[in-house]
């Protein structure tokens, strides 16, 4: 759980910085909308490996696909991209 505030250890100068980070980390744990998937091209995809089960818009194909932790998977065929 994510504290509601950076708690009274938490250096003044910093405090202001640490609230928008925990309200960062709040959105992103409990997203009130969905949020846009990442877009790349297909010479530009990351390393599979690097992000099982992920999402990912192939711009240039103009499909989703994911990542089974060793390849990316096409959407609309269930091929390797």
């Amino acid at each position: 759980m994510i504290p509601a505030d950076p708690g009274p250890g938490a250096p003044p100068a910093l405090r202001p910085l640490l609230a928008a980070i925990l309200d960062t980390l709040r959105a992103l744990e409990a997203p009130a909308a969905p949020l846009p998937a990442a877009t790349c091209l297909r010479a530009d995809l990351p390393p599979a490996g690097a992000w099982p089960w992920h999402l990912i818009l192939v711009r240039d194909l103009g499909v989703l696909a994911h990542s089974d932790g060793v390849r990316w998977i096409r959407h609309d065929t269930g091929k390797e991209v």
